[in-house]
């Protein structure tokens, strides 16, 4: 058995066309039935604009206005975006200049948290959700039998290693609460994927790779400029060729080697057809480091606090964690650290393409 990667290098000047070109030659009409709505799930890592931590708007641009071209109509397409217990989804959308692009094309944009949420009984056997929400697992009624695309980026995680396609649907599927999986991420990724087998007719992933992010991701990283752009119907597959040209062996991040073991996509690269681009030599060398937020978190999920995990971060007193995050995200790195980053960013062509949006 084998999946195909399409992967394409791009420049700011032509991005746009080549996600055309991409998602064409990854055949994706085939895996996105034009008879069922479509949800596009785009990904909001931080409010706050920062290159590679959330989904470009040259990647919505280039998905939207391709689908609106091959026939796919405007009332058929959902874009969507939900909230975490630090993040803003329609304040990001802003910030990430995702509402201009929508609103060129003619879309919506739908905070997740304003739609109907249902308890959905999963017939699969969940390896970890079921436990951690022993009252059901609620879902946007909204996705159920509607297709999906992913707009991830090319980045580390703190938590998992990688993030990618697999991962971005944590952010779809699962409440604000959905912290309480951090403890056990690898095993409910696996969880989400069977998930959406279950619920959706079609699943495909555009990942963007234009700009991405190495070490302390999802939020703290440095980006690198790569000028790459993936497309595939296999989740696992695209998450694998991403972990691979980041530098990691796919193979050894327990969520692919889960997925693939189970026969939920394929993970292992020399199973995975590349179309387009020789990628064999390509090793961006990239290494997962733990930001202060996510280090703490981890103390006190798997660390020496553990005891104290259930007062800490399952009680009223919950708070203090949401608050030190912002603290040191958002009055802390991005101020000091952070801004530096993004002014020299902006002096590049990818940075000056950002501004025109």
């Amino acid at each position: 058995m084998t999946s195909k990667v399409v992967v394409l290098k791009t420049d700011p000047e032509r991005v746009v066309k080549n996600y055309e070109r991409l998602m064409r030659l990854a055949l994706y009409e085939e895996f996105v039935p034009k008879d069922n709505d479509t949800i596009i799930k785009i990904n909001l890592s931080w409010t706050k604009y920062f290159p590679a931590c959330s989904s470009q708007p040259w990647q919505l641009e280039g998905v939207v206005k391709t689908m609106l071209e091959d026939g796919y109509k405007k009332e058929t397409l959902f874009p969507v975006e939900n909230k975490t217990v630090v993040t803003n989804p329609v304040k990001g959308a802003i910030n990430n200049r995702w509402m201009s692009v929508l609103k060129e094309y003619g879309l919506p944009f739908i905070p997740l948290p304003e739609v109907e949420w249902v308890v959905y009984p999963f017939k699969s056997k969940l390896l970890r959700l079921n436990a951690i929400f022993p009252d059901g697992i609620q879902i946007p009624k909204m996705f159920i039998g509607k297709n999906v695309i992913h707009l991830p980026t090319v980045k580390t995680h703190g938590h998992s290693i990688t993030t990618g396609a697999i991962k971005n649907s944590f952010g779809g599927l699962l409440k604000e609460v959905r912290h309480y999986a951090h403890k056990y991420i690898h095993e409910v990724m696996v969880d989400l994927l069977l998930m959406q087998k279950e619920i959706h007719p079609g699943i495909f992933a555009v990942m963007d790779g234009t700009v991405c992010g190495d070490g302390a991701g999802p939020r703290t990283m440095i980006p690198r400029i790569k000028n790459y752009i993936l497309a595939s119907n296999d989740q696992v597959a695209i998450d694998a060729i991403a972990a691979k040209m980041m530098g990691f062996d796919p193979m050894g991040i327990q969520y692919i080697r889960m997925c693939h073991e189970m026969g939920l996509g394929i993970g292992n690269p020399k199973d995975i057809e590349i179309v387009g681009e020789d990628i064999s030599s390509v090793n961006f060398g990239f290494k997962t480091k733990r930001s202060l937020v996510i280090w703490g978190d981890q103390f006190i999920r798997k660390g020496p606090l553990q005891p104290l995990e259930r007062i800490l971060l399952h009680s009223p007193l919950v708070v203090w964690a949401p608050i030190a995050s912002n603290i040191y995200h958002d009055w802390f790195w991005y101020p000091i650290i952070g801004k530096k980053i993004i002014r020299e960013f902006f002096k590049t062509e990818w940075g000056r393409l950002f501004l025109k949006y």
